[in-house]
């Protein structure tokens, strides 16, 4: 079952063109690997299903709700993790974590029992009391991974959540999220331009200058490029300077 459908998703900057009718689906408790090199359009693919950019072409739909005709229904069903932070350095975990549940308008007695599970999950629930600041870079974004997954999204976007990590905290916060998919059901988008993050059998949606060159599993994309590798079908898949991608 589809609880994501991205349907002919067109988007124009000034001189530009972004994405160019891209489309692919996500099914419901997958971790599901966006993968392009910089520039692709992945961040602005996340933008528009944030509703951070406003959609021009096309539309997106989570869970049935609309972003052109239900944008609030839609927001209400995905969590974010941003690749720059955007967590209060000032503020101290519990109150980062918080001040997110507000904004969805949970209930007090809510709030203190959903923070306490998702610090809990992500080991994090020692240090609530201390600031962001104090956190070193892999622990922060396990807290932005709690305060995303507060409301209890049905999807979770992360977009490049681990640049700047070293390889060790990369690789177990790629593990964590996997496990929120297999226990918890949560739907993940993760984007990344990093091979090492995605597995054999993961869906995998491969853009280059905004357009989709590949929508498979990692070995079907190997197979389909006629590769051994998903690092040789991905040089093969980003090499070509048109632009013009095939169609999944």
């Amino acid at each position: 079952m589809s609880l994501v459908e991205v349907d002919q998703l067109s988007h124009f900057y000034p001189g530009k063109q972004a994405l160019n009718e891209v489309s692919f689906r996500i099914e419901q408790g997958r971790f599901h690997a966006l993968l392009g090199p910089n520039g692709a359009g992945k961040t602005t693919l996340f933008s528009l299903i944030s509703r951070l950019f406003k959609v021009q072409q096309g539309d997106i739909r989570v869970n049935g709700h609309s972003l052109k005709n239900a944008p609030s229904a839609l927001l209400a069903e995905i969590g974010m993790v941003f690749q720059q932070s955007t967590l209060d350095m000032d503020l101290s975990v519990e109150q980062n974590l918080d001040y997110h549940g507000c904004l969805h308008g949970m209930s007090g007695k809510l709030r203190k029992q959903r923070i306490e599970e998702e610090l809990r999950r992500v080991d994090m629930l020692d240090a609530r009391k201390q600031k962001v600041r104090a956190l070193n870079g892999g622990h922060r974004r396990r807290v932005e991974i709690a305060r995303a997954l507060v409301h209890q999204p049905s999807l979770l976007l992360l977009d490049e959540a681990t640049v700047g990590l070293d390889p060790q905290t990369r690789a177990g916060l790629n593990q964590h999220v996997r496990s929120l998919c297999e226990e918890q059901g949560v739907t993940v988008l993760w984007s990344t331009h990093l091979i090492e993050e995605i597995h054999p059998h993961d869906p995998v949606t491969l853009m280059h200058q905004g357009c989709v060159q590949a929508n498979a599993s990692a070995e079907q994309v190997c197979q389909q490029a006629g590769t051994d590798t998903l690092v040789d079908a991905f040089a093969l898949l980003t090499a070509s300077k048109s632009g013009q991608g095939a169609k999944p």
